[in-house]
């Protein structure tokens, strides 16, 4: 397993990565270069080019939101930067923290706004979670889906060709993309990347004879799932739609925003420690995308949010790499507890059915099992075991020399 040296990212990550030949990642060498970018005439840019898309519309721009420092940060920019009517958008995947939630409602007071909010009936997002998880190991894929389709509904049902997004997170984390190349958001990457080549009709009762998988109908249907829905090219044409990403015309610091979003809008981060991660300000939408989904990449990839965060503040130069293996050693292999039980309780499933279908999403590039262990190459050099193999996995599939 190769590890970079300058970040802690492992060679096999959810967000692909290139290594040179000093062993650093390209998500490290993409994140320098805000170093020597004028970001004055990128400012410049933006103005010229939101200008194109102010009109007598009853709002110039569709921006998603899940009420996280981001959210807020892309909102202060439009609103009082940019002088945007917005229309803000929002798929609520029914397990926000309090404090995301309060985060949340408080959007259209503090930037007086109007604001669109998706809760899709509970009875289907709990199918959605247990369709997620048992199909791709992902119980969080509705809110991918959710939030990468019905954003993109809003603006063409009212009209509004405009959609800003914050950082582009496959840039971001793993350097996929260049500063210089002005990414856009497309079709393409919502369903190849950020719905990991699934979609919403994989998941109907159809969909799921067809993928081979009839074991996991929950019989849903087409009509369950409208939020979850693309829209045509005609009508994305028609409507003109287009998304941005806000990090290539300001310099993106989430560490900053943060600070930005606390004192001026009284925004609040987690009171509660996470049991997988030391950030405090990420996350709040989802109490499990800190928890056990995260969990799900570590059983996945061997490596968690904590290696995410570390990488994110030492690219930052607020973190050494040596104190980022330490975070890495601390959080990263933690099967949370208190997000664990909920779901559990909220999908209706036992932690053994748990192990086992998580243990067969296991990358062979990463596990190997020794004496019935789980066993995989660290960072910190050397290799140790994390808890027994479930029963019923292809065990040579594992085990080198067989």
């Amino acid at each position: 397993m190769q590890y970079c040296t300058k970040c802690v990212y492992p060679g096999v990550a959810a967000t692909p990565l290139t290594f040179d030949a000093d062993g650093v990642c390209s998500g490290c060498r993409v994140a320098a270069q805000p170093r020597s970018i004028d970001w004055e005439a990128r400012r410049r840019m933006l103005v010229d080019l939101v200008a194109e898309y102010r009109s007598d519309r009853d709002y110039d721009i569709v921006i998603p939101v899940s009420g996280g420092k981001d959210s807020y940060f892309q909102t202060h920019v439009a609103t009082r930067v940019l002088g945007l009517k917005p229309l803000l958008v929002t798929y609520h995947g029914n397990n926000y923290l309090p404090e995301g939630e309060y985060n949340l409602q408080r959007m259209r007071d503090v930037f007086d706004c109007d604001h669109l909010i998706m809760r899709p009936s509970v009875d289907t997002l709990v199918k959605m979670n247990r369709l997620g998880f048992r199909l791709q190991g992902d119980m969080n894929w509705h809110n991918h889906c959710g939030i990468f389709s019905f954003p993109i509904q809003a603006a063409v049902r009212f009209d509004v060709p405009l959609i800003l997004w914050g950082e582009h997170g496959f840039m971001d984390l793993g350097g996929m993309y260049s500063y210089n190349d002005f990414i856009e958001f497309t079709a393409k990457w919502r369903k190849e990347h950020g719905l990991r080549g699934f979609d919403w009709n994989d998941f109907t009762d159809e969909g799921l004879e067809r993928l081979g998988r009839l074991e996991l109908k929950e019989g849903l249907t087409a009509k369950d799932l409208r939020w979850a829905m693309y829209p045509d090219d005609e009508a994305i044409d028609e409507a003109g739609v287009r998304g941005i990403y806000l990090s290539n015309f300001v310099p993106w610091d989430a560490n900053e925003h943060v600070g930005l979003v606390m004192r001026e809008y009284g925004w609040r981060p987690a009171e509660r420690e996470f049991e997988r991660t030391y950030r405090m300000f990420s996350n709040l939408d989802d109490m499990h995308e800190n928890g056990i989904h995260d969990y799900l990449k570590f059983i996945k990839f061997g490596y968690g949010r904590a290696t995410d965060h570390a990488c994110k503040d030492i690219r930052a130069g607020i973190m050494t790499r040596e104190r980022g293996v330490e975070m890495v050693r601390r959080y990263d292999h933690v099967k949370s507890r208190f997000d664990l039980d909920r779901w559990l309780a909220y999908v209706g499933m036992s932690e053994e059915e748990f192990d086992a279908t998580c243990d067969t999403f296991r990358d062979p590039r990463v596990w190997r099992i020794e004496d019935g262990q789980w066993v995989k190459d660290d960072l910190w050099g050397g290799a140790s075991a994390y808890g027994p193999v479930s029963s019923g996995i292809d065990v040579s599939k594992y085990t080198p020399n067989t």
